[in-house]
């Protein structure tokens, strides 16, 4: 069972949506995911306090090493810094990044590090055994 690390913004209902239809497709591809949303990494510390700031930021970094893949929700250009950062610390860390594109365009630095960029409907298709690279060819900045 692949351990994949799920990075994605979760701070709207839509963000929220689509990360809930990849968690199905993922589970459905009985891969083993750590999802940042439903874990909280400091239960006793107050959101927004410094002791969750690190304790959360810990505990993403943690997840991103035990993964042998990350999957990236990726809403376009601008979509979310976070979720941008664990990307990048995903590809620096030699991890394959498939990345699920729902917005509108890309940023080349996203894009670029990405070892797929697929839809959220090739995702229902893709094999994870196999990952097979693509690369990004619309809107891009």
């Amino acid at each position: 069972m692949k351990r994949v690390y799920l990075a994605s913004p979760f701070f709207n209902d839509q963000e929220i949506r689509y990360l809930e239809q990849v968690e199905e497709i993922l589970a459905e591809k009985q891969l083993k995911v750590f999802s940042p949303m439903r874990k909280s990494a400091s239960p006793n510390a107050e959101v927004g306090s410094r002791q969750w700031s690190i304790e959360t930021f810990m505990d993403d970094i943690k997840h991103i090493k035990w993964a042998e893949i990350v999957v990236g929700i990726y809403h376009g250009n601008y979509s979310d810094s976070g979720t941008a950062w664990e990307l990048g610390y995903a590809y620096a860390t030699d991890k394959p990044v498939i990345l699920v594109h729902v917005g509108e365009n890309s940023n080349l630095m996203v894009h670029e590090g990405a070892h797929a960029n697929i839809t959220l409907e090739e995702l229902k298709e893709y094999d994870f055994d196999k990952l097979a690279s693509s690369f990004y060819s619309g809107e891009m900045l």
